[in-house]
């Protein structure tokens, strides 16, 4: 492939975009507390907080991967009215203030809400400011990152195998076990990936529906939050660091699907 030149007029544009992206994450490094980190990481409210982020984290993933890939599988291969609409509605959270998604979800199964007094009255069960609403919140917000890129696995996939596969006369759930999640498990190991690392960095949504309580539901991204608000900057860069590196092995596992163009 021949170089050749930028024009300014695009070169200079890109570079700014570039440096816009990549100055906030280089103040972070810079203001970090390098003589101080390793004791602030063993600090035990950051262990909690962390440990805490995790297992939402791939609780509400594994929540998303049973809710998700049939409903992907669903807009994929199955033509029904309303479709289109059902894939508008998927895609609301993603455009969604995550604060207005906490009060809906409170609105939806709290105690008093649609869903949430009948679960309380029946099974006494109450999600709001519990370690489950915590998951459902970081389910709530990540599902269509997952719903999406398993969806373009799907409609990528050579469904020619499948077809082979009805012929020989397998069911469609026999189909979709042994030759359709096969044939897209790239897709769905990429989407899982993603949904939860938008999960771990749920903020919104779950300090409006679960709170913010130490222990029970302060995720790191509250843990953030709270120690800025309690005037420990250095802090606060540390449990963003954390994330950062969260963050940047999230994009090194998925370099080879996504950033393999030259």
């Amino acid at each position: 492939m021949t170089r050749q030149r930028v024009p300014p007029a695009l070169l200079v544009p890109a570079i700014g975009g570039l440096l816009f992206l990549v100055l906030p994450l280089a103040g972070l490094l810079w203001r970090t507390p390098w003589s101080t980190l390793l004791s602030r990481l063993r600090e035990p409210e950051v262990a909690q907080a962390l440990r805490l982020s995790l297992l939402t984290a791939s609780l509400a993933t594994l929540l998303c991967l049973v809710l998700g890939v049939p409903l992907a599988w669903l807009l994929a291969r199955v033509t029904f009215p309303g479709r289109r609409l059902v894939r508008a509605l998927i895609t609301v959270p993603l455009v969604l203030p995550p604060v207005v998604g906490g009060i809906a979800l409170l609105l939806a199964l709290g105690r008093r809400g649609l869903l949430g007094g009948w679960l309380d009255e029946t099974f006494g069960v109450s999600l709001p400011f519990t370690t489950a609403g915590v998951v459902v919140a970081e389910a709530f917000v990540a599902l269509p990152f997952l719903v999406i890129a398993v969806e373009g696995a799907l409609r990528g996939a050579d469904t020619r195998y499948e077809e082979a596969a009805a012929t020989l006369g397998a069911s469609r759930w026999i189909t979709f076990t042994h030759v359709t999640l096969p044939l897209v498990a790239p897709g769905i190991a990429a989407g899982g990936v993603l949904c939860w690392a938008r999960a771990l960095g749920e903020f919104g949504a779950t300090i409006t529906f679960a709170g913010n309580y130490p222990g029970i539901t302060q995720t790191m991204p509250l843990a953030v939050y709270q120690t800025m608000e309690s005037g420990d900057l250095d802090g606060a860069v540390v449990l963003s660091l954390i994330l950062l590196a969260v963050s940047v092995t999230i994009l090194a596992a998925l370099r080879d699907r996504w950033l393999a163009a030259p």
